[in-house]
Order: C-alpha cells, then sequence, then structure tokens
C-alpha cells in the first residue's frame, strides 16, 4: 500500500513525537507500504520554519532530502494537475499546502496519514 503522509506526522516521525498513532506508526513502518511526503510538505516546513511557526524543525529544513532517504520515504512533486485540483477544491478550508496534500490523495488513490479531520470532509481517505 502507499500512504501519503500529512506534514505534521512526517514530523512527528522524524522526531519521535509520541502523539502519533501506533495506527500511523505501523502504516510507516511497514516495509511493504510505500510512504510518500509531498513537495507541498517541504514548502510548508520551509515556511513555518522562516516565520518562526516551526523553530524546532531546522534539523529538517536543512537536512529534508536526507532524512527521507534515511527514512525509506519517496518525495510525491506536486504536478499542475494537483495544483488545479487543489485550487478548485469546495469550502472554506483556506490552509493551501492541505488543499494540495487533498487533491494528491484524491488524484493519486492514497490514503493520507494524518490526525486532521478536515481531511475526510474532502473525501480523502484516512489512516490514525
Amino acid at each position: 500500500m502507499k500512504v501519503l503522509l500529512d506534514t505534521h506526522v512526517l514530523l512527528w516521525w522524524l522526531f519521535d513525537d509520541p502523539a502519533l498513532s501506533q495506527p500511523a506508526r505501523d502504516a510507516i513502518r511497514d516495509p511493504g507500504n510505500s510512504v510518500l511526503v509531498s513537495a507541498a510538505s517541504a514548502w510548508e516546513i520551509s515556511t513555518k520554519h522562516r516565520l518562526g511557526k516551526l523553530p524546532e524543525a531546522g534539523e529538517a529544513v536543512g537536512n529534508l532530502p536526507a532524512l527521507l532517504r534515511s527514512a525509506r520515504m519517496e518525495a510525491l512533486p506536486v504536478t499542475v494537475e494537483h495544483a488545479l485540483a487543489a485550487g478548485a477544491l469546495p469550502g472554506p478550508h483556506r490552509d493551501p499546502f492541505d488543499r494540495v496534500l487533498i487533491a494528491q490523495s484524491r488524484l493519486e488513490d492514497l490514503p493520507v496519514v494524518t490526525a486532521d479531520p478536515v481531511f475526510g470532509r474532502y473525501s480523502a481517505r484516512t489512516v490514525w
């Protein structure tokens, strides 16, 4: 199975945060799964670190490609199709990072590993 990590799940995994649920840990740890990280998550981490909202993410900002490789995770690029679908999503949710992940989940048929209930409101499958 392929799974897409929400940004907070990626950070919780990389820094072994106890907030990560056991089903989420199992999905990431399972060697039979392909674990994908959106380029939008890299953009979100970098942006929030620059703004001071994620001061603890300096290591992730500086070493994210190497951290992903060592965790056997794959980068998922944001395509034009993803961007168009994200922009076309209905509703009041304005977070551009979540909107891209929702679009990627729906277009690529990927469950999102997330604690955020907003994904379910957009018919994205989730693991938590």
